[in-house]
C-alpha cells in the first residue's frame, strides 16, 4: 500500500507512476468526489481504477482518495 499526494511515492514504480498519475492528481484535488470519476464509470466515491501499461506484466491499481497527510507532497 502506498500513499501518495502529487509526488510519486518512494519505491514506487517510475513508469507505473506516470500511467497513474493523471488520476492520482485528480483525487488528490476533489475529482473523485463527484466530478471526473464517480457516477461515470466507477461507482464509489473518491475512487478510481487505473493500470500500467507494460504489456508483459500488467498492474492494475485501486485508487482511493484519503485523509492521510503525507510527508512529500511536491
Amino acid at each position: 500500500m502506498f500513499y501518495a499526494g502529487r509526488a510519486k511515492p518512494e519505491g514506487f514504480c517510475d513508469t507505473a507512476w506516470r500511467c497513474i498519475f493523471q488520476y492520482v492528481f485528480a483525487l488528490a484535488n476533489g475529482g473523485g468526489e463527484n466530478g471526473f470519476f464517480f457516477g461515470d464509470w466507477v461507482k464509489a466515491p473518491k475512487t478510481a481504477v487505473a493500470c500500467c501499461n507494460d504489456g508483459l506484466r500488467p498492474v492494475t491499481f485501486l485508487l482511493e482518495a484519503t485523509d492521510k497527510e503525507v510527508e512529500k507532497d511536491v
